[in-house]
């Protein structure tokens, strides 16, 4: 990430842009002159590249005009083309009245230390836009809140004919896990609990394997990932192995974890918590499970990325799901959380933006509203464009 932050400010550099980098968290490229400036906010930062790669996710390897590589849609690409935007309004001389910045951020994609070290050094833009989105204008995103549940220490777990000795799935918050691996102890026989893991494959319609290693049967699962913005876009691999594991007779402390993922977090809505809502423009609560770990000496934990609307009642629902938790023996691990993000329709910002993209792809500009977290959140007046 270092390495691409610098390729960008020397680049900019070498084409004659005004360059600095702060504190090697973040960055900006700047042109033009004025007492207000336009921020372009770019990351150069990924998520981990996943499985299943024809090629090397970081290679930008070129097959059939399209370029094949982890970033190119976010934020790599689009930050190149802002870049040579902003070249070609250099070159052509155009005035500006404005200062135009391109800021580059390296931690988009976790907890954001970039941006809130930039900003503690540098100026706020005063509007701008991200292109890490869609087109036409991204006006409205979703409250982001990752918390942990937390399961209360094993005390008395008793004993059974199987425990669960690890069980882990996903590696991000706001990824849907596409792959699960639960390693069993079996006293006795490991066949019935073999055959009956085939069977709730084929009946799930989902793959996976297992195998016997010495006295352990691994069991492994194979989903679909996904942003954790929509997870009904993947398919939840570790959510499929809990619920597998759940109709096992484990020992009580394990039994607990999984009756507990499988009754309240089977559904991305947060009906069973009694939390679900929805927005007409914005869109439903929801939750993506994207961290589920548990083993017989740490006890279980499970990383969720919830995101809301604006109007949504936060903590009127962070109550009745703290309460829900310690009914069940969890509890609940703030990890982070972002409000909602709005700015008007009728803003300077958006009336431009509107302007600029019917006027040059003859569509109407139809206002959109996300479940994402973009870097346009973290401006005072700042959309997503593109």
């Amino acid at each position: 990430i270092q390495e691409a932050l610098q390729f960008m400010l020397n680049k900019g550099q070498e084409d004659g842009f005004v360059v600095k980098d702060v504190e090697h968290l973040a960055g900006h490229i700047e042109m033009g002159s004025g007492d207000d400036i336009l921020g372009v906010l770019c990351h150069v930062d990924v998520v981990p590249e996943g499985d299943g790669w024809s090629s090397d996710p970081y290679g930008a390897e070129i097959r059939d005009g399209k370029i094949f590589a982890r970033g190119v849609l976010d934020d790599k690409g689009p930050t190149m083309a802002a870049y040579y935007a902003m070249k070609i309004v250099k070159e052509l001389g155009l005035p500006l009245s404005k200062r135009v910045r391109m800021i580059l951020g390296t931690d988009e994609e976790s907890e954001w230390r970039c941006v809130d070290t930039y900003f503690k050094h540098e100026e706020m833009p005063t509007l701008g836009f991200a292109p890490d989105a869609d087109f036409p204008i991204i006006y409205a995103e979703k409250g982001i809140w990752d918390f942990y549940i937390k399961q209360a220490p094993n005390l008395e777990s008793g004993e059974s004919n199987i425990e669960v000795i690890e069980y882990a799935a996903g590696r991000r918050f706001n990824m849907v896990p596409d792959y699960a691996k639960a390693i069993l102890q079996i006293t006795g026989e490991m066949k019935p609990t073999q055959e009956a893991f085939e069977q709730f494959l084929t009946s799930q319609n989902v793959k996976g394997t297992s195998y016997v290693d010495g006295n352990q049967l691994i069991l492994e699962v194979e989903g679909v990932s996904a942003h954790g913005m929509e997870p009904k876009n993947g398919v939840n691999a570790g959510l499929q192995l809990a619920s597998f594991l759940n109709h096992l007779v484990l020992s009580k402390h394990a039994q607990e974890y999984f009756a507990f993922v499988a009754k309240y977090l089977s559904e991305s809505r947060g009906n069973a918590f009694d939390i679900a809502f929805n927005h007409p423009e914005i869109g439903d609560v929801t939750l993506n499970v994207g961290i589920l770990q548990y083993s017989k000496q740490n006890g279980g934990q499970i990383g969720v990325n919830l995101r809301y609307p604006t109007t949504y009642d936060f903590d009127g629902a962070k109550d009745k799901l703290t309460a829900t938790l310690k009914e069940n023996h969890f509890a609940l691990i703030t990890l982070s959380h972002s409000e909602p993000h709005h700015v008007e329709a009728d803003s300077f910002l958006v009336q431009t933006l509107s302007k600029v993209y019917e006027g040059q792809t003859g569509e109407k500009a139809e206002l959109i509203a996300i479940g994402g977290g973009t870097y346009a959140r973290s401006l005072e007046a700042g959309v997503a464009f593109g």
